[in-house]
């Protein structure tokens, strides 16, 4: 029942927050909420040992009592991103192809070593050591950007479609190397005898990613054939929900990346042949709208959560320098990372400066990063994993999902870049 409290207190403080932010703030849902979420923490923390103080310990009981992690990472990470690949034109992604697996390959890999070795001389000078174990770690967890806070703002940002793709179809499948690189890096940092090999890395990518991709497929190839022989908006809605809770069962089960199960069998649901299925347009506008609903109250949610997660992370104040140092050396490591690529590899078309430009800002860091920083063991440097990764979060979605559509707009990004 503890879940069940929490879990309906989160509702209606969303609910609540997604009115305020809808008559006052009128900014995008999953930032207005994240926002007055966040002052309403520092009100708490500030007032937290007078008047407020019965409501800071019951709010901090609720959010201590709520593994983030899991909850990201097991529950909604998986229906967010099924929510967002069901919606996904194929087509759109294979024009974009040659670039979207370069920036969630080769592009994480270059900025994971990049903040990692600028962190590691950079952290001493005001006073923060870390070994560069930790500072590769940190480089692991905040280099992919984050699928959900991509999709939630990047569609209301009005840039051209071609980028969109890019930057949403990059956010989608850079978890699968992310995941590898952050487990390999976490497992060395904490002394599990690790093996660094090209077989042992060749074989954690292909169980993680190539197994993944290939239990999605699978699963959207055996519901699709079922959703084409009938047409009941209800079976057809329980069908996709089996798909992502049963799915990510099987993908926990088995040892693979859930959230590339996620993405493929949403792909694959979002894009079959629905002309040769007995669904009615009713049907699949039921369909439809059910799951752009789960996306809106999940992201309500989440981003609910992180504006709360304030509270929990109490060494927030005395890394904060740190923190915002953090935040040039990821965007500069996000450029490195899209530029030396887009200059090495003969893409069909270049990419000019402004089109580099939108990526690199419209490159968001989200909960995932948040969620793989909480997972790791207390101790560990994981106060100051924890504390930097929020303010760069924070300062990602805020600052960078604010004004990506303006500087994608000043830019006059072209269509066919």
């Amino acid at each position: 029942m503890e879940l069940y409290y929490s879990f309906s207190i989160l509702i209606v403080l969303a609910s609540c927050f997604a009115y305020l932010n809808h008559r006052f703030l009128k900014l995008p849902s999953t930032i207005g909420i994240m926002i007055i979420a966040m002052l309403v923490s520092v009100v708490l923390v500030i007032f937290g040992n007078s008047f407020l103080a019965k409501e800071m310990i019951a709010l901090k009981t609720v959010m201590e009592d709520i593994d983030f992690t899991e909850v990201l990472m097991g529950a909604m990470l998986n229906f967010l991103l099924f929510a967002g690949a069901i919606h996904i034109n194929f087509n759109d992604l294979k024009e974009q192809k040659a670039p979207i697996m370069t920036f969630a390959t080769v592009s994480v890999v270059i900025s994971t070593f990049v903040v990692g070795l600028v962190m590691y001389y950079v952290l001493p000078l005001i006073g923060i050591e870390m070994p560069f174990i930790y500072c590769m770690l940190f480089g692991a967890l905040i280099s992919p950007t984050d699928p959900i806070a991509v999709l939630s703002i990047l569609q209301k940002a009005r840039v051209s479609k071609s980028l969109e793709t890019k930057v949403a179809g990059e956010s989608l499948f850079n978890d699968g190397i992310a995941v590898v690189v952050f487990v390999i890096i976490l497992k060395m940092a904490e002394g599990e005898g690790f093996e660094l090999t090209a077989w042992n890395i060749s074989k954690l990518v292909l169980q993680e990613a190539g197994g993944g991709l290939l239990l999605g497929v699978l699963l959207g190839i055996t519901a699709a054939g079922a959703l084409k022989k009938i047409d009941d908006y209800k079976v057809s809605v329980l069908i996709t929900l089996s798909v992502v809770m049963g799915g990510y069962l099987i993908a926990h089960m088995l040892h693979i990346s859930g959230p590339l199960t996620m993405v493929a069998a949403g792909l694959y649901l979002g894009n079959f042949d629905k002309k040769a299925s007995k669904m009615t347009v009713q049907t699949k506008d039921y369909l439809h709208k059910f799951w752009e609903l789960v996306d809106e109250i999940m992201n309500a949610i989440l981003f609910l959560l992180i504006g709360f997660e304030l509270i929990v992370i109490t060494t927030v104040r005395e890394y904060w320098l740190g923190g915002v140092i953090a935040i040039g050396v990821v965007l500069f490591a996000r450029l490195l990372s899209i530029w030396l690529p887009s200059r090495i590899i003969p893409f069909r078309k270049r990419f000019n400066a402004e089109t580099i430009k939108i990526l690199v800002w419209g490159g968001l860091r989200g909960g995932v990063s948040i969620a793989l920083a909480l997972s790791m063991a207390p101790g560990h440097f994981k106060d100051q994993i924890v504390s930097i990764t929020y303010i760069v979060v924070v300062f990602s979605i805020i600052v960078q999902g604010l004004t990506i559509g303006k500087v994608a707009n000043a830019q006059k990004v072209n269509e066919e870049a």
